[in-house]
């Protein structure tokens, strides 16, 4: 089954995100391909951590 078309983390969030790992302006057209793969992950894993906070927050 694709996943595309359904993204799992919101614009609003990715692009938070961005700013807070200095390459928001990389991507303020939505282009998102000037991006290093690292930078990708480095994006990835503070969602998570962002995530895991939420949960340990809500119990």
């Amino acid at each position: 089954m694709s996943r595309r078309g359904r993204g799992v983390m919101s614009e609003r969030l990715k692009y938070e995100l961005a700013e807070e790992l200095g390459v928001a302006d990389a991507v303020r057209d939505g282009y998102w391909g000037e991006v290093s793969s690292r930078n990708c992950g480095n994006l990835v894993r503070l969602a998570i951590e962002r995530a895991e906070r939420a949960l340990a927050d809500n119990k």
